[in-house]
């Protein structure tokens, strides 16, 4: 550092003791900065970066790794948890299927006097002679069928079991029914259930669909918030005057 350049730069300004003293400053702060920090100190220093900066990096890259495949992980584990619950369920809804079918002159008592279980099969002249094939194929497909008198006029109930109703149930319970009135066989629609959503019930009232959950009906004022436990009128199974 040239420290008269200094003085001489700042005599003028300052005068010639204050520019003096200004160059003597600087000149021993900069002595002392060029005794303390060598280009070797700075190399040093850059390659200590330099490896720090790529244990980091290679620390991000482990990590970033480790993420992957706690994700990947996370989607297969993800993947077995919902394939169990379709498992669980399809398993639960064929049991209550068959306990349904055993026990519907029971459950529908109140509703369907004189109460008869049916396999779809047995109407089969019937539907064929009034649908075209997609639809007779669609009928036999349903769940549940039964015969009786509905406030004493002869009538078929056909519908859909499921442990979880949904939307889906009451619209193949709907058209299932539908295809029998076209087959000009009196017909009302059924879900019959362990829990229902309130939304569901509402739907299902829309659509001329009686919802029943536990043996009981439902109405859309009532149910569960989810697919939980289901909420249940008073009166089992009981046909509304």
């Amino acid at each position: 550092m040239n420290t008269f350049q200094i003085f001489e730069q700042f005599r003028g300004p300052l005068g010639e003791e204050a520019a003096k003293a200004l160059a003597q400053t600087l000149g021993a702060m900069f002595a002392e900065l060029k005794d303390s920090v060598t280009k070797e100190d700075f190399r040093i220093l850059r390659e200590a970066s330099d490896a720090n900066f790529t244990r980091i990096d290679s620390v991000l890259e482990r990590l970033a790794d480790a993420q992957a495949r706690t994700e990947q992980s996370l989607q297969e584990l993800t993947a077995v948890v919902r394939g169990l619950v379709i498992r669980t369920d399809r398993h639960e809804g064929d049991l209550l299927e068959l306990r349904f079918q055993r026990r519907l002159p029971s459950y529908l008592g109140l509703y369907l006097r004189r109460a008869k279980v049916l396999q779809p099969a047995d109407l089969l002249d019937e539907v064929e002679a009034k649908l075209d094939r997609p639809e007779v194929e669609d009928y036999l497909r349903a769940d549940v069928l039964a015969q009786g008198l509905v406030d004493d006029k002869p009538t078929y109930v056909i519908g859909e079991v499921s442990y979880t109703a949904d939307a889906d149930d009451v619209e193949r319970a709907a058209r299932r029914a539908a295809l029998l009135r076209k087959a000009d066989l009196p017909a009302v629609g059924l879900v019959a259930c362990e829990s229902v959503h309130p939304q569901t019930i509402a739907y299902a009232r829309e659509q001329g669909v009686r919802v029943g959950a536990r043996g009981r009906f439902v109405d859309e004022k009532e149910g569960t918030s989810g697919a939980g436990n289901a909420a249940l009128q008073p009166e089992p199974w009981a046909p509304k005057r």
